[in-house]
């Protein structure tokens, strides 16, 4: 990892803004006093959850995959993170030419375009996924990668971009592979831990939660908070590195664990039932974070149990003004709520 020179950027353009660690992202942005402008770039391919509204963001509704609009929202700014990407393992096994296309002909763009207009720093998103099924208990960085998917495939290829242009060209870069990130605006079946929002929202509906699989299975959650103050923090200090940096917690939690703490976080028992495990799903994922806190050393990860606390808060009041919507379209007589995006 190095220390860069370059000033402090203060407008970023931040690709795929308008996802879950997106719009997360911005909001931490948006609170730095440093940062004069945040632009997005967006084609809302995932769909369009409110996520931005109201936020004083320049928002370009285009995909990365446009050169005209992209290379026009790259003008002028000093500083990019590119997290615009097809994110679904399963969407790229059924699609893996387009998943490519957007993740690693994409990730292409990008560099390319932070190249032609002055080699502007790109921090940019990889995955944990690039580890495969390797066996060791903690993945670092050192590991050989396995991608298993398609999915997996073009995060490779988009570090191996993003790395070969800091060598050739000279271009700041800083790869990192994310974990399992979960946090608010992350809607139910997203790709990134989707477990997390699909127990939550279950527990908060009265329904039983589904676990493909035994419940030993275990991952490493990262709340997404986390993930955008290593973003900015490194965005501001210039940091940059020759190798991908994980981002994660570095502590396993298995399934059924996760349902306990869910379960004290909501107050009541769950029903569980449990399902076929999926096909190609890994067992076993924990990150080693040394290369992350040498990084990032005063970046504290927030605990699972203040994560999910903040993460049920705010899919109660999605769910309620959800309600309160259905009612409203339904003629019903209901209070005020105010938005909540």
């Amino acid at each position: 990892m190095t220390r860069s020179t370059l000033q402090r950027p203060r407008r970023i353009l931040v690709t795929g803004g308008a996802g879950f660690i997106g719009a997360n992202l911005v909001r931490r942005l948006l609170d730095d006093d440093e940062v004069d402008e945040v632009r997005v770039i967006d084609d809302r391919s995932a769909g369009d959850h409110g996520t931005l509204h109201g936020l004083p963001v320049t928002d370009i509704d285009a995909s990365i995959l446009d050169w005209t609009a992209l290379r026009s929202a790259v003008e002028g700014c000093d500083g990019i993170v590119h997290l615009a990407a097809m994110a679904s393992v399963a969407a790229s096994v059924a699609d893996p030419v387009l998943c490519h296309e957007v993740n690693a002909t994409g990730t292409l763009r990008v560099l390319d375009a932070a190249r032609a207009v002055g080699n502007v720093p790109v921090v940019l998103a990889s995955s944990s996924a690039v580890y495969g099924e390797h066996p060791a208990a903690r993945k670092h960085e050192g590991l050989p990668v396995d991608p298993l998917s398609p999915y997996a495939a073009s995060k490779l290829a988009a570090e191996g971009y993003a790395l070969s242009y800091g060598r050739s060209y000279g271009l700041p870069v800083l790869p990192l592979r994310f974990f399992n990130v979960y946090g608010p605006h992350q809607p139910a079946g997203h790709a990134y831990a989707a477990v997390i929002p699909a127990f939550v929202e279950a527990a908060l509906d009265g329904q039983p939660l589904v676990v493909n699989g035994d419940g030993g299975q275990t991952r490493d959650f990262v709340f997404v908070d986390t993930v955008a103050d290593v973003i900015s923090t490194a965005l501001q200090r210039g940091l940059t590195s020759a190798a991908a940096v994980n981002v994660a917690s570095g502590e396993p939690t298995s399934l059924d664990q996760l349902i306990d703490v869910v379960c004290r976080v909501v107050g009541h028992p769950l029903v569980v039932h449990h399902g076929p495990e999926r096909v190609s799903d890994i067992r076993h994922s924990r990150a080693d974070v040394d290369r992350l806190r040498t990084l990032v050393p005063d970046v504290a990860p927030v605990s699972l149990e203040e994560g999910l606390q903040r993460t049920v808060a705010w899919t109660r009041g999605r769910m309620a003004a959800r309600i309160a919507l259905e009612g409203v379209a339904e003629g019903r007589d209901l209070p005020t709520m105010d938005r909540v995006s």
